[in-house]
């Protein structure tokens, strides 16, 4: 690995995780793997940059050409793995408007998916000089951090260190535990190389102009759970 690159790992432990996509309207789901447009505004949150700034701009231009790499880190109690579950909740929401833009009397419901008891590590891997100053916000963030959604606050440190190679953190945070004993979500650079497409690379938050841009990953199922 070049000297001028990084690894930055988060860790996105909490007893509620929401990973926003394919959301419409009253219907927001959860991807079952964190997305990268959600740690990116985990990511601006900890920095403080105002959407559609300039500011921004850099840094999502430097997230988006990071590489991301998410493991799925089952929680154990006594020994027992904690299986991850799937909640549906549902809030109203007064003075929505119709399609002809006149301000309804009735509430409308929402419904909002979680994960229950997900663990996950994420690594960035990147540009050095901007990854060392995203670790420092991140320890002493300027804007609140969630996972996914306000509701959702981390359990611990979002934090989880930097490191030279892939082969350093895995080792590290995995304690000694080979990768391939996780199931995980590797994002590709070519479109043959990977098996799905994400639509959350973040290019703005502006609220006026949010815009996303597509992302090919490809997942690997552990190969052996029972040595996690």
């Amino acid at each position: 690995m070049s000297t001028e690159t990084l690894i930055l790992a988060l860790r996105l432990e909490g007893p509620m995780q929401s990973w926003g996509f394919d959301s419409q309207f009253n219907r927001r789901n959860t991807a079952l793997f964190p997305t990268k447009s959600a740690l990116a505004g985990l990511c601006c949150a900890a920095m403080g940059l105002s959407r559609g700034s300039h500011e921004e701009k850099d840094a999502l231009e430097k997230i988006a050409a990071s590489k991301l790499l998410c493991i799925d880190v089952p929680r154990r109690i006594k020994n027992k793995q904690i299986m991850v579950k799937r909640m549906q909740d549902y809030q109203t929401v007064m003075g929505t408007r119709d399609a002809k833009g006149k301000i309804k009397s009735d509430a409308v419901l929402t419904y909002r998916q979680y994960l229950n008891d997900a663990n996950f590590l994420a690594l960035l891997e990147g540009e050095k000089e901007f990854l060392l100053k995203l670790k420092s916000h991140l320890e002493n963030p300027t804007w609140g951090v969630w996972l996914g959604r306000k509701a959702c606050i981390p359990s611990a440190p979002v934090f989880a260190g930097t490191y030279l190679s892939e082969e350093e953190a895995v080792k590290v945070l995995l304690d000694g535990k080979p990768l391939e004993a996780f199931t995980h979500l590797r994002e590709v650079d070519s479109f043959g190389s990977g098996i799905d497409s994400y639509m959350d690379q973040a290019i703005s938050f502006d609220i006026y102009a949010r815009k996303f841009a597509p992302r090919r990953v490809i997942l690997h199922e552990a190969k052996n759970t029972t040595a996690v």
